[in-house]
């Protein structure tokens, strides 16, 4: 397939679309996260408290603190961002498609399952 039947019928508004969607996860604000995060003393956290509620707030770092050698609590951010009860409301603010657009849309989605039909399903990593 060369390019969407909606992008080709509608061009920048589509591709408008595409882009809000898109940037609709910034909204979000997806908290960064740390494989790893550092281990502290208890003693290190109490001394330094402000910098290190700081940098759980401005950098949205996360420690593990310990007492005699063995993790007891973890300072870390709390989850941002929509809670699923608004989801709802995300998806009624979204726009409409008009039924061209729906219709371009359904053949699109018919196009891509076709393709992936006639696609030979073969094992990634052979023996």
């Amino acid at each position: 397939m060369t390019g969407s039947r909606l992008a080709q019928t509608h061009g920048a508004p589509a591709v408008a679309l595409a882009l809000d969607l898109a940037l609709m996860e910034s909204d979000y604000q997806i908290a960064k996260e740390d494989a790893t995060p550092e281990s502290l003393t208890v003693t290190e956290v109490v001394r330094h408290f402000a910098d290190y509620v700081n940098r759980v707030v401005y950098r949205r770092e996360s420690f593990v603190l310990v007492r005699g050698n063995k993790p007891v609590a973890e300072l870390r951010p709390l989850p941002v961002g929509k809670r699923l009860g608004d989801l709802p409301g995300l998806f009624d603010s979204l726009p409409r498609l008009t039924v061209t657009e729906a219709d371009a849309f359904a053949a699109d989605l018919e196009d891509a399952r076709e393709g992936l039909a006639r696609t030979e399903v073969r094992d990634p990593w052979p023996s």
